[in-house]
Formats: C-alpha cells, sequence, structure tokens
C-alpha cells in the first residue's frame, strides 16, 4: 500500500498555471461584460452629468462629462421657486410611501395565509379571480374610482393613494406570498397547533419571522412603485403643497414661455432615485430570495 502522507517538498507546492487559452477566453469574457455593464450604466452616468451642465451643452453634447461644473442646478432645483423646496415634497412622498408599505404588508400577508393554508368555500375559484385582477389594466378603474373618491370627499388628499393597500388590493404580492407560504411545510403549523397555537399566533411566531426574505421583497417592490407612482398623485392632489416628489419635478417646466431649466430638473431627478437606490441596495441580499419564492410550487 503506498503511503498518502506528503513529502516535506510536496507541502507549498503552487497549482499548475492556467493555459494561454484559458486566460484569454476569461479576460474576453470580463471584456464583454464590463462593455455591456457600461452600456447599461451610461443612462444614470449620462444623468449625473447632465445635472451639471447648462441647457446648450445638454443638447450639443453627448458625452456625460461637462466643460464646467456648475451645482447651481442642485441648489436653484432644490428651491423650485414656488414657496416651498424638495423637503416638503420628500417628506409628502414618504407620507404616502410609508404608509403604502406598512398596510401592504399586513393586509397581503393575511390574504396569502387565507389562500395557502385553509381551505374554505370556492377558495379556488375566488384566487383565479384575484389573480385575473392582474391583467385587469388601471385605466379601466381610474374614472370610477376617482368619481367614487370625488363624491367621499377624499380629493386632494392621500387617503385615495393609500386606501387601497388596507384591502390588499395589490394580486401580484398575494400571488408572491402564497407562492413562499406553500414552500413552507405544514408540520410546521401542526406541531405549533400541539403547542396550543392558535392560527393567528402560528402566523405571528412561527410563519412570519420565515417569511422574512419575500416580506422584504414585497416592502422593496411597493416602496420603488409608490416612490415613482406619478399618475395616481397627478390625478388626485392638486394642491403645491402636498405634491410628492415624481410630480414636483414639472414644477420646473415652465408653461407659459416653454423655457424649461432641463439640468434643474435633471439634477431632482439624480437626487429623487437616492431613497429607492439606497433601498435596493441595503436590502438586495434578500432580493433574490424572496423572486425565487415565486417559483416554488405547492
Amino acid at each position: 500500500m503506498q503511503s498518502t502522507i506528503k513529502k516535506p517538498e510536496e507541502y507549498g507546492r503552487r497549482k499548475p498555471p492556467m493555459n494561454a487559452g484559458k486566460q484569454t477566453r476569461i479576460v474576453i469574457r470580463y471584456l464583454i461584460l464590463s462593455a455591456v455593464a457600461f452600456i447599461m450604466l451610461y443612462p444614470i452616468l449620462w444623468l449625473f452629468g447632465a445635472s451639471f451642465k447648462t441647457n446648450a451643452e445638454i443638447f450639443t453634447s453627448i458625452g456625460f462629462i461637462p466643460n464646467n461644473w456648475d451645482f447651481s442646478s442642485f441648489v436653484n432645483g432644490w428651491n423650485t421657486g414656488t414657496g416651498f423646496t424638495f423637503t416638503t415634497f420628500f417628506i409628502n412622498s414618504f407620507q404616502i410611501v410609508i404608509p403604502r408599505v406598512f398596510f401592504t404588508l399586513i393586509s397581503c400577508t393575511l390574504v396569502a395565509y387565507g389562500f395557502a393554508r385553509f381551505n374554505f368555500f370556492m377558495k379556488k375559484p375566488l384566487f383565479a379571480l384575484l389573480i385575473s385582477t392582474l391583467f385587469l389594466p388601471a385605466a379601466v378603474t381610474r374614472i370610477p374610482m376617482y368619481l367614487m373618491f370625488r363624491d367621499m370627499g377624499f380629493l386632494n388628499t392621500y387617503v385615495p393613494l393609500i386606501v387601497g393597500t388596507v384591502f390588499a388590493q395589490e394580486a401580484f404580492f398575494i400571488f408572491l406570498l402564497v407562492q413562499f407560504f406553500r414552500g413552507i411545510p405544514k408540520e410546521f403549523d401542526e406541531a405549533a397547533t400541539v403547542d396550543g397555537c392558535g392560527s393567528f399566533q402560528i402566523l405571528i411566531r412561527i410563519l412570519v419571522p420565515l417569511l422574512k426574505p419575500v416580506l422584504i421583497t414585497v416592502a422593496l417592490f411597493q416602496f420603488i412603485w409608490s416612490f415613482n407612482n406619478f399618475f395616481e398623485p397627478l390625478i388626485y392632489i392638486s394642491s403645491t403643497a402636498r405634491l410628492p416628489v415624481s410630480v414636483a419635478l414639472r414644477l420646473s417646466m415652465d408653461m407659459t414661455t416653454g423655457v424649461t431649466p432641463w439640468s434643474q430638473m435633471i439634477a431632482m431627478s439624480l437626487i429623487g432615485l437616492v431613497p429607492s437606490i439606497l433601498v435596493f441596495f441595503s436590502a438586495q441580499r434578500y432580493f433574490v430570495e424572496g423572486i425565487n419564492a415565486g417559483g416554488l410550487k405547492g
């Protein structure tokens, strides 16, 4: 039997170097990936550079590096010249976004828990009807909802933008949560029932901690969608003091003279991207796991 003990001179030996062909393929692969990444990021780079340019330079130069770095677009854009700064508009946006995220997490989790863990009359047809609302264009319900909120006296308030999330209007999030619930073994529920837990206790103590990745994914999607929502605030909000960032950006456009300080608008658009980017990268490690949960089968 041959001894497997290494000789002293064998320790510290390095692995044989890669051949030239394999190194070349790796270099080419990274060059292609870097080129694609640059093409994908170029609009953001151009947006950043254009915020420091003048109107004339924006429309005459395709490069993203400005000839002269001018920070006045950020100062003037933040002040807006309307009596309200973008501080007010950011506060308004968070007054809409935070309740929407909070109520979406609660309502969609409860509805998904019912569909995933309980048997009741017409469960499958009701779930199919719920999912079918994903194919309903939002424009179809826009006029009747506007008329309803007008008659209820909720125009120029944040109620029309928030109340739908209280009643779990987001079918996509319910579907995502149901798929994740189905991936959790029911033995957990049975063991908790033996220990004396009720249905609500099972949800709060056992299932919600396991739902952390998908709940973060739902919160991330809802935050980005709500923060960038333009059409609904434009319809329901008429007071400048209540406008969110997404709608306040159009205040830079001068409708009377037709002259628009594009550098100011671009600068404020760039600042408006910051909250969504920060939220996304802070929850990035949970994002893929939560999205993959949608592919689980019950």
